[in-house]
């Protein structure tokens, strides 16, 4: 548990951490979709070449990029546009082609690499952030219980 500590950060290191400003955050969130497509291209032909090997490596890829975005967001919109941009792209290479071809066919490994990825992004979407919503609005303060009539 502490190697994960070290590596990730406990809850109130994340909680300490200061947010970038709404600017930056609208930015990287385009880029994290943009970089969750192209982890996805890359994964699906990954993962087929290199065998066993290539489907952790893409594993990885996407666990990667879907905590990266978390962390350097503060949100967990961040975990959720390079989920959108994997997925949506991944639903694309999973058609088949007017030629008959597939990028990703029914094997093991693409079963993986489809399941283990959205499973990673779902995760990193649910783990604790800064904010306490979704876009990075603060959290409400809580409401004070007024006891003896005073008010």
């Amino acid at each position: 548990m502490r190697f994960l500590h070290a590596l990730l950060g406990t809850r109130e290191q994340r909680l300490a951490e200061r947010m970038p400003p709404r600017g930056v955050r609208v930015a990287v969130y385009a880029l994290l979709f943009l970089l969750g497509a192209a982890v996805s291209v890359c994964g699906a032909f990954v993962q087929t070449l290199w065998g066993g090997f290539g489907v952790v490596l893409a594993l990885a890829g996407c666990a990667g990029l879907f905590y990266g975005g978390l962390r350097a967001t503060g949100t967990k919109l961040g975990a959720g546009c390079a989920l959108g941009g994997w997925f949506l792209v991944l639903a694309v290479l999973l058609a088949p082609r007017p030629e008959g071809d597939l990028v990703l066919s029914a094997t093991p490994s693409a079963y993986l690499y489809l399941f283990g990825g959205a499973l990673l992004g779902v995760v990193c979407a649910t783990l604790p952030t800064r904010s306490g919503f979704l876009f990075g609005v603060p959290a409400p303060e809580p409401r004070r219980t007024v006891s003896g009539g005073d008010r």
